[in-house]
């Protein structure tokens, strides 16, 4: 073979194993992963996906006891924000937690300074709830102020949040205040949870109309002012509220009221309760608990009143059993405020119930394993009877 016969040769040659490598190569081509599933899929030098915890705590500051928290652990990273009830503003925190549950978070205001520091202990439950427990100092580390955190039972898998809003409002004229914070469900689209969103609204709107009203001065010429009444005293009205439960399907709030009027003796204390079916968009009675034809209100009344009964010893006791056996009989109406946990029913006797004002509410958790015999298998609350 000559020189002129050779080139064009070679260069056949070169053609052909370059594009065997291509078709080689072909098979072992992936499509890029898009970035979240990169994120989703990172690990870290040991080889184990690091699993993000969400956690929401409600608690105090000092005497501020509406603070409700945020957190999401990452390893012994954390990161999240705090408001209160009644204020709604969210405070941004970041910090560590370590192997022995030592807590440091820093408080960051909408500008980014840095406006407080709180040092804690993060310790676990025997059923997997956290609480926090510790000092909150400005950064300089002045002004130490105790804090406690516990986790509220909040466990919604969909992406939903449960956030405060408030109705503010001070009458100069009519001397009153009015305070009111209440639970919303944000982050989903589910129309069931705008409709619980509505029925709270909507509670807390007539609570504060009612009040409103009684305010507002008679047109009768005949109903005077009552001079023994102080000019300086102003009437208000005080709503909170505690997140019982808060699942997917199934959401219980319990709100506590508070409404003086000048010139009263002391405030008017109650509670209101919102215990609301998530999956069918509807509020839940209690007799939605139970199978139909259960005595479930004698089951209610006989546990309740032996623990009531208990609160009396001792010399100090404030409860009279003859107030307990009145107040709670098993009567629908002893039965109004009841709450879903996750142990039992929660039974809230309001002041005067089941005894004094100075006794204040009065509290019975009856477990689900005194009415598992009488639960609906399909109601709200099977899903906690073992």
């Amino acid at each position: 073979m000559n020189s002129k016969q050779i080139v064009p040769a070679l260069v056949l040659l070169a053609f052909v194993g370059v594009n065997g490598c291509r078709r080689a190569a072909a098979p072992s081509e992936q499509p890029a992963a898009n970035a979240t599933d990169a994120q989703d899929r990172q690990h870290p030098e040991s080889g184990a996906a690091t699993v993000v915890e969400t956690r929401f705590f409600s608690g105090s500051i000092g005497n501020a006891l509406d603070l409700q928290m945020k957190l999401k652990r990452e390893g012994d990273k954390l990161t999240g924000a705090y408001s209160y009830q009644k204020i709604g503003t969210k405070i941004d925190v970041r910090g560590t937690v370590d192997q022995n549950g030592n807590v440091l978070l820093e408080e960051f205001d909408p500008a980014g300074k840095q406006t407080g520091i709180f040092k804690g202990i993060w310790t676990t439950d025997t059923e997997g709830a956290v609480e926090l427990k510790g000092d909150w100092t400005r950064p300089a580390g002045d002004k130490k102020t105790g804090f406690s955190l516990h986790q509220e039972p909040i466990e919604f898998s969909n992406g939903a949040e449960v956030i405060s809003k408030q109705i503010k409002e001070k009458n100069k004229k009519l001397k009153y205040d009015v305070d009111v914070a209440y639970p919303q469900l944000s982050g989903s689209t589910d129309p069931n949870y705008e409709k619980f969103n509505r029925a709270t609204r909507g509670l807390m709107a007539k609570k504060v109309s009612d009040f409103k009203q009684e305010m507002t001065p008679s047109e009768n010429p005949e109903d005077t002012p009552n001079p023994a009444i102080d000019e300086s005293m102003s009437s208000d009205i005080n709503i909170g509220y505690e997140v019982v439960l808060a699942k997917d399907d199934l959401i219980s709030i319990e709100f506590t009221v508070s409404s003086y009027s000048a010139g009263a003796a002391h405030p008017n204390s109650y509670t209101e309760v919102v215990n609301f079916d998530l999956k069918n968009g509807r509020q839940l009675k209690l007799a939605d608990l139970f199978t139909p034809g259960s005595k479930y209100l004698q089951t209610l009344a006989a546990y309740c009143i032996q623990e009531l009964k208990k609160q009396t010893k001792g010399e100090d006791a404030p409860l009279d059993d003859d107030w307990i056996q009145k107040g709670a009989a098993p009567e629908l109406t002893n039965y109004d405020n009841w709450t879903i946990r996750k142990k039992g029913l929660g039974i809230t006797f309001d002041p005067y119930q089941v005894g004094p004002y100075a006794a204040g509410p009065q509290k019975v958790l009856v477990p689900y394993a005194s009415l598992k015999d009488i639960i609906k298998p399909d109601g709200p609350a099977a899903q906690f009877v073992k």
